[in-house]
């Protein structure tokens, strides 16, 4: 599935107006791991509907809620007489995300969401191409919620004959030891339950589908680590006053598998908490160029 440049930067999925409830909000925290403890009050209030609570990473699957994010969005030609450009969804990975919350999220609500492609870059005829989007949420007035960027890797999409360099640079963590280190292990199970929120990618949980595509086994979805990341810095930061974080972003740098224990190196700098995660258990390295901003 070819990419052409710079035709795909005219490309647009349609304007869409969806509704999430109670309902979705629990299950999210849910599928990256709150609630398991019944004792902590702290997460009581992000899996129990009677002071519900939003977590912050959760805009970017909720606009999900009735249409699933697998297979990915269609983007449309807006242009007359342009190439159309895709990337095979069998083989693309999410390499780099980030959520944007203009206000704090309400426990249920309607908007309007729409995203672009705005950048395409090659790494090499062997090496697969990127392709950065943007989504916006809007509420009725018009007024932006929510901004939402990512950037999907295709593997076999390379050499298509975009610019290589230009990339916006993540996030340069600081040299200095972490102020603090938080393990979290991740269920066995926990893939089958954060599927429900919208990602049902066989690669998450059919192993014949995960080896087909060069994984010994099913891998955990990367916005399930994107959560339990924001999740870590709720708990290790903030009191899980998630009104506070304006925005979270991560790169990933290589799968966690259902059932490892990550540990996440975090560093706070006025209002930036920056991050990492590794799987100690396989010496690697999981995520890196994490960034937590707090509201001012």
């Amino acid at each position: 599935m070819p990419i052409y440049y710079p035709d795909v930067l005219s490309q647009e999925t349609d304007e869409r107006v969806f509704t999430y409830t109670r309902k979705e909000v629990i299950l999210y925290a849910l599928g990256i791991g709150m609630g398991a403890d019944p004792t902590d009050t702290e997460e009581l209030d992000f899996v129990y509907e009677k002071n519900l609570r939003v977590v912050p990473s959760a805009a970017a699957v909720l606009s999900n809620v009735f249409g699933a994010s697998w297979p990915p969005p269609v983007y449309h030609q807006t242009k007359p007489g342009l190439r159309h450009s895709s990337l095979d969804p069998a083989t693309v990975l999410h390499g780099e995300t980030k959520v944007e919350l203009h206000r704090p999220l309400p426990a249920e609500g309607t908007f309007t969401t729409k995203s672009r492609y705005v950048g395409a870059f090659d790494k090499g005829a062997d090496k697969g191409a990127l392709l950065l989007s943007e989504a916006t949420w809007t509420d009725g007035n018009g007024a932006k919620v929510a901004t939402l960027s990512n950037t999907a890797f295709g593997r076999i999409e390379g050499g298509f004959g975009g610019p290589r360099e230009g990339q916006p640079k993540p996030h340069a963590v600081p040299a200095r030891a972490p102020d603090r280190t938080v393990e979290v292990h991740v269920p066995p199970g926990l893939a089958a339950l954060y599927r429900l929120s919208g990602d049902t990618n066989p690669l998450h949980i059919d192993p014949e589908a995960a080896r087909r595509v060069g994984f010994g086994r099913p891998i955990l979805h990367g916005l399930c680590t994107f959560g339990i990341t924001c999740r870590v810095v709720l708990k290790a930061f903030l009191d899980h006053d998630a009104r506070r974080i304006y925005s979270h972003q991560l790169r990933w740098t290589a799968p966690v598998y259902p059932g490892d224990t990550l540990a996440v190196d975090l560093w706070q700098d006025e209002d930036q908490i920056s991050f990492t995660a590794r799987v100690p258990a396989r010496n690697v390295a999981v995520v890196g160029n994490g960034l937590t901003v707090l509201r001012k």
